[in-house]
């Protein structure tokens, strides 16, 4: 593993506008030249909205083949969450888009039905582990957050050994009333799935009026931040270092007193 260099971009993301979407956080974007991985926000090139015939894109659409020369653009992972439809289906998307165009996508298994998210979206049942520097890296989706068997982090089985994570990521549109539950929750899969965590929330105000305070973050190994941003626009960029991450492991072992248990992905 070797140090990673992680920009987080934190935007008020336009209702319903993708083209002013992409030119607003391309900008933002380009303000992180030298990043290892770049992380927006939930659904940045839409809203978290519930018209999907208004929000939904397609895998050989506009947004995802910006993405993707954006990615090889800055020669640099970027991920985040897109409203795509798919055989009749909206799924709110994550792809993880790396440097040469190519890219691997996580669908959002817990759908929020405090919002009909459930009614309108359909779901995935497969976690996505990805790999940058040498790094594991577990990508989620906003209210997946929520759900600590579904993100339990275990012993690899391998004879390489290590855990099956190292870094897990959200990407949210958390609404402001519920900013004390984010924090918490980003602090609590930390320590107990003894990785880094990263949250990635948006601000503003979006077409439903629903405020949103940001509050993206890193949280290390024990639960302290490492940053944390504030309610307002903001791109920051700061270099993980998995030295203090394998050393709370080997000092602080409770990986070995997790219980068994198998997971029905129904």
């Amino acid at each position: 593993m070797h140090a990673l260099k992680i920009s987080l971009v934190q935007g008020a993301t336009r209702w319903h506008d993708a083209p002013a979407n992409r030119e607003y956080y391309g900008a933002l974007v380009r303000q992180t030249a030298g990043s290892d991985l770049i992380v927006l926000p939930e659904t940045f090139l839409s809203g978290f909205s519930n018209d999907t015939h208004a929000s939904a894109g397609t895998m050989d659409g506009e947004g995802v083949a910006w993405l993707r020369a954006l990615a090889i653009e800055m020669r640099a992972v970027i991920c985040g969450s897109l409203a795509i439809r798919e055989n009749g289906i909206v799924y709110n998307r994550l792809l993880w888009v790396q440097p040469d165009g190519g890219f691997a996508q996580y669908d959002k298994r817990h759908l929020f039905r405090m919002a009909g998210e459930h009614t309108r979206y359909g779901g995935g049942n497969e976690r996505l582990i990805v790999e940058l520097k040498g790094w594991r890296i577990l990508p989620q989706v906003c209210y997946d957050l929520r759900f600590p068997v579904w993100l339990r982090n275990r012993r690899l089985a391998s004879a390489s050994g290590g855990m099956d994570y190292d870094l897990a990521l959200f990407v949210a549109n958390w609404p402001a009333p519920r900013r004390q539950p984010w924090r918490t929750l980003l602090r609590a899969r930390a320590i107990e799935n003894l990785s880094y965590v990263i949250g990635v929330n948006r601000v503003g105000v979006d077409g439903n009026d629903i405020p949103y305070a940001g509050d993206s973050a890193v949280i290390d190994p024990v639960g302290e931040p490492l940053i944390e941003l504030g309610a307002q626009e903001q791109v920051v960029t700061l270099a993980l270092d998995p030295a203090p991450l394998l050393a709370h492991r080997e000092r602080f072992p409770a990986w070995m007193d997790a219980d068994a248990f198998s997971l029905d992905p129904g």
